[in-house]
């Protein structure tokens, strides 16, 4: 017995003619009386009697009717419970703090608009802990800066962003120019996080494969009090745009460092498929399009879109 033909058997009875139903229900007037004659003898009962004006239900026709209707309010009310159930739910996502400060806000607000019933709970920290909350299973999505391969994982590059020098303008040694090289940031002094962090394993390599030693003079690991201290002139950093949203000092400028080939790659990282729910599948593909709705707005500045092979997509003309 097929749900089709329930369907069928229903609105031949409501509309008491094999032609009108056929015409409804879109088959042939022989389809219809076919499925209706399965039905039938799947059954070993007649449901229908027809007659030259059309058709009425036998007594064992009205019985099954009334049960075949509320079969069929059953499975629709079942489908829309699966379909509102599929996007709803909790999704954790982690982020660095600097990825945070462009892209969560953003982020919640979009959910929020196309999927009201989804939860977006987003964890902020160092890619390496963000990794080992993803292996744990604590993690939906997770944004790291490592392009590791790992099969377990659905990894996908999503975007680039280039690093600035970021520092009082009144800071001894600030570079005042539209740009600055690393091999002039010698004598600056620098405000960087830690060792364990991704983004000064790039820049200290970058200042090796120039020979300059960098005038290291402090190491705060937080970002909120790492740009309190570029704020107060300890010095500067050199960090991604988004860092200076923790700051309206206008006293801070950002001068971009005229080196392409120093950058940070943003990795969306996540379980396989299969192994996600609806809700974070949606969260995923709604993640990707505000992050390069943001760069192509100009409202992530110095940030360029990845395309899946970690390529940055030819400019339109």
């Amino acid at each position: 017995m097929e749900l089709r033909q329930l369907r069928y058997f229903v609105r031949v009875v409501e509309l008491g003619s094999m032609g009108r139903a056929a015409l409804e229900l879109d088959v042939t007037t022989s389809t219809l009386s076919q499925q209706i004659s399965r039905l039938e003898s799947e059954l070993s009962t007649r449901l229908l009697q027809r007659l030259s004006t059309g058709v009425v239900p036998t007594g064992a026709g009205i019985e099954f009717w009334q049960h075949a209707q509320t079969v069929l309010r059953q499975v629709e009310i079942a489908a829309n419970a699966a379909q509102e159930g599929r996007l709803s739910g909790a999704v954790r996502i982690g982020m660095a703090p600097t990825s945070a400060l462009r892209l969560a806000l953003p982020l919640i607000r979009a959910m929020r608009e196309r999927y009201p019933k989804i939860r977006v709970n987003i964890v902020e920290g160092l890619s390496a802990y963000l990794t080992v909350l993803l292996d744990a299973r604590r993690l939906d999505l997770s944004l790291r800066f490592d392009m590791g391969e790992d099969p377990r994982m659905h990894v996908r590059p999503l975007l680039k962003e280039y690093l600035y020098v970021i520092g009082r303008s009144d800071l001894p040694g600030m570079p005042r120019g539209r740009s600055t090289r690393l091999e002039h940031l010698s004598k600056l002094p620098l405000i960087l996080p830690s060792g364990r962090h991704t983004l000064v394993s790039i820049i200290m390599n970058a200042f090796k494969r120039r020979n300059t030693v960098p005038n290291v003079v402090s190491e705060i690991d937080g970002l909120n009090t790492l740009m309190g201290a570029v704020q107060t002139g300890m010095g500067a950093t050199i960090h991604p745009s988004s860092a200076v949203s923790v700051t309206n000092d206008e006293r801070i400028v950002l001068v971009p460092i005229a080196d392409k080939s120093l950058y940070r790659c943003s990795i969306l990282t996540s379980h396989p498929d299969d192994e996600l729910s609806p809700a974070a599948l949606a969260t995923r593909v709604v993640l990707r399009e505000v992050a390069h709705g943001l760069i192509r707005s100009g409202d992530w500045e110095g940030a360029s879109i990845l395309d899946e092979k970690g390529l940055e997509p030819a400019p339109i003309v």
